[in-house]
């Protein structure tokens, strides 16, 4: 299951899509998801070339050689998900169902702290204004 972001169909389609790949015979006992981010062109309506290349070039590889690697780790661009799993979950397909987004706590000064930095680059900035101004 490949996860395509929003926009990769502009200007037609500003939604995001998901494409299922099926193999002919067997049953099914896991499901390869890969996150895509991008595709090489911006995703607004003009869709221009981006400097990137994007991740099809990843996706291939990553494809082909899915069995030998068999990622598992969900904070990854592409994992496995046993069936079963996405069965108890009524068949949602929705990568975010499955992908593990990791957060990182932010701790900020408190606000007289950067209050009194803010005052303390303002002066050194009127000290250089002055020195300019006597130029």
């Amino acid at each position: 299951m490949l996860s395509m972001p929003s926009g990769v169909f502009k200007p037609y389609a500003g939604v995001s899509t998901a494409v299922l790949i099926f193999t002919k015979g067997g049953s099914t006992e896991k499901v390869w998801f890969y996150d895509m981010e991008a595709e090489g062109y911006s995703l607004n309506d003009k869709r221009t070339p981006t400097y990137r290349k994007g991740d099809i070039p990843d996706i291939i590889e990553r494809f082909r050689k899915r069995r030998e690697e068999n990622p598992s780790n969900r904070k990854e661009k592409c994992f496995y998900v046993p069936a079963v799993e996405i069965k108890t979950n009524n068949y949602d397909l929705s990568i975010s169902r499955y992908k593990e987004i990791e957060y990182e706590e932010v701790r900020y000064e408190k606000p007289e702290v950067i209050i009194e930095k803010i005052e303390e680059i303002e002066g050194r900035i009127l000290e250089h204004v002055g020195e300019l101004k006597g130029m």
